[in-house]
Formats: structure tokens, sequence, C-alpha cells
């Protein structure tokens, strides 16, 4: 359970194996994040980018988890930062959820610094510290000091983190140093809120979540104040940047713009002035189709839609694109015109199911409405 202390605590086995002993192989599982959390390993926000929220090992069952016990904690750099600068406020919040990739923990921090941890024994190996809080913006925009964890990438011995910052910085760090990769954006960093298709207040753009990383590239969302402030406010547009280079490969508008389709959904040409629509939650993605998924939120404002007569694509949907291209392959509006806040607040999970005798490759939906979604993962159809 991580707290207000910013503690993270470890509970082990008083017998404690290798991490790698006593996984199962779980049937269907999804090319290589799934390979590895079938020997032990947590290489994703979720467990696997297919959002499995599931681990095999077992290790610890009902006959010995009364003999648990706290094994190490490990604090994180988070507070010294705080004690030596109180003006930067306190943080909302710890919910990292680290990675776990041959027997190092990979943590972001309310902070947005990024750690390595020793899983055996809560060593730290090293600190990242972007410094973000230092430039003179003040709290970051919607929740303020949160962030839910980074990504991992690998090809050979290229192994990196990637972290989105809440003052919309993207970086990559080398896994084994915690060093900027310079051959990536500028010198190991790329700004996120340049580069968009009207200018970006920094004030009202942020991020929380890791991207996604599937056949190369990185794919980014936002996180995008609801409500306005400033008009126009910021796009949720998604985007797709090469996980080597750093350079942008594609952007999908997840406010339809003009010459698209559905664009005849923002009547009085709403369109050009709509914002947010924005993908703040988890993303999934199929590593086998080389598709990604993407929660759409409600466009600005979220409790008021006077200003965006009609149904409004795609906000409140789930999206499907490929990966490689940012291609719309297939769209669901879950809400038409919403003025409720019922943006999809998860990562989708992907999940193998048989209907009526027949299996289907499954990806399903929870929603704030109580209701789960769920449609085939290729095509799009209502299961």
């Amino acid at each position: 359970m991580f707290t207000r202390a910013m503690t993270i605590s470890v509970v082990l086995a008083l017998l404690c194996a290798p991490y790698t002993e006593n996984a199962q192989a779980i049937p269907g599982a999804l090319a290589e994040s799934s390979a590895a959390l079938a020997k032990g390993e947590w290489p994703a926000y979720a467990g696997t980018y297919a959002a499995a929220r599931y681990s095999p090992l077992a290790q610890i069952d009902r006959t010995n988890a009364r003999d648990l016990h706290i094994a190490w904690r490990w604090k994180s750099p988070d507070q010294a930062v705080k004690d030596a600068n109180p003006t930067v406020g306190p943080s909302f919040a710890n919910e990292s959820t680290p990675l776990m990739v041959g027997g190092t923990l990979y943590t972001s921090t309310s902070l947005s610094q990024v750690a390595a941890i020793d899983a055996a024994i809560g060593e730290t190996k090293w600190v990242f510290d972007p410094k973000i809080y230092d430039n003179g913006l003040g709290i970051p925009a919607n929740l303020g000091w949160l962030h839910r964890g980074v990504a991992y990438w690998r090809n050979g011995d290229d192994e990196r983190i990637v972290i989105l910052t809440a003052f919309a910085q993207m970086i990559a760090l080398d896994a084994k140093t915690g060093k900027p990769v310079p051959a990536f954006g500028k010198d190991g960093r790329i700004d996120l809120a340049e580069g968009m298709r009207r200018p970006v207040d920094r004030d009202y753009y942020t991020m929380t979540s890791p991207p996604v990383i599937v056949r190369g590239v990185i794919v980014v969302g936002s996180s995008v104040f609801d409500w306005w402030e400033k008009r126009p406010p910021p796009p949720g547009d998604v985007r797709g940047f090469d996980v080597v280079t750093g350079r942008l490969l594609w952007t999908f508008h997840t406010v339809a713009q003009q010459g698209e389709p559905g664009v005849e959904t923002w009547e009085k040409e709403s369109w050009k002035e709509a914002g947010a629509a924005n993908v703040w939650a988890p993303m999934s993605a199929d590593e086998e189709l080389g598709y990604v998924y993407l929660p759409v939120s409600t466009p600005t404002n979220d409790y008021y839609g006077g200003h965006r007569p009609g149904d409004g694509l795609y906000g409140d949907s789930l999206v499907c694109l490929e990966a490689a291209t940012g291609k719309k392959v297939w769209h669901y509006q879950l809400v038409h015109h919403g003025l409720w806040d019922y943006d999809p607040p998860a990562a989708p999970n992907l999940i193998d199911i048989t209907v009526g005798g027949k299996p289907v490759k499954a990806v399903a939906q929870v929603t704030k409405q109580a209701f789960i979604y769920v449609f085939d993962r290729v095509t799009g159809q209502p299961v």
C-alpha cells in the first residue's frame, strides 16, 4: 500500500525462492509482456499491455500467507526534495505501480522522479530527478503532484525506461544507469506541449499515466482540464513517437477535424474550439495485432455541452488504432454528447473468451456507468 509518507513496503514469505520460481504459464498469453509476466516479472503498468492485472506466481498461497512479514521499506526521494524546498507543496498521493524486470523495480514518484530499486533487498540502484518542480510553473494541472508509473522497453542490450512527466516532458532513460539517452529527442527529452495543432498552456496540460510501447512506437496520451479555463482549451490528441529517436510518427485527433470522418458530429463547427477528449487513463495494446486501445475521455466542458452540439466524436469512446501508423481501426462511442463526466477511467482489458462455442479475441472496458462494454478487439463488433 502506498501512503502519504511515500514509502513502498514489500512483504515476502519467510522462505523466499527466486522470483522466477513457481511461475505458471498463462493460456493464450500475448507476446513479449505476457512472456515476461509468465516468468515472474511485471513489465507493464497493469502487468501486461493487455492489462491482465494478474500474476501467475504461486509461491504465496492460503497455506503460508500467515507467515508473511515485511522484508524491507523504501522511502521515496520526493521527501528529501520537499524537506529542502517546502514551496514545492504537498504531494497529492503516491499512485505509482512499480514495474519489475530482471529483479529490478522501476517506479515513478509523485514529483515525476524515476527510481530503480533492487527488488530483493530494497536498495536504491539509481534515481533520476528531472527537477520539473523547479521551473516556476507551480502545481501541475488537474490532480497536482501525482504520477502512476513508467514504461519499459528493450531491444537486445538497449534497455530504456520512459516517463511522461507532470509538466508534459517525455524522457527516455538508460535502464541500467538512470541517465538520459542522448540520441532520444534533445538530450533524452521531448517537450510534449510543443508541436500540437494549437498552442498549449502548460497550466492546463499534464501527464500522469505511463505510455504504451508497441512495435517500436511510444503511444502518448495526456491529462487536460475538463472545464473552460482559457479558450480554446488544449486538445487531447494522441501521438506516436519512435522509441529509438523520439521522432513524431503520427497524431490522432480525438476531436475530429475538418475533412476527417466524424467532423459532422461537431455541429456548428464546434470542432474548431473543442478541447480535451484526452486519454488520461492508461491505454492497452495487443502486441500480436499491433493495435492500441484508447479510453478517450469527455470533451470540454464535461458537465456542459451547449457550445458543442452533436454526438462529438471521439469523446467518451473506445478507439482502436494501428500502433505503427496511428490509423483508426474501429471505434465505439460509449456516451454520445457526454454531460456527466462518464469518461472511461481505466485501461481496457484484453481477454480471450468463448461465446457460443467460438473463441473471441475480446476487449472489455469498465466504465463509470456501472456497465462493462465488451467488443471483438479485432473488428470492434459488440460481443
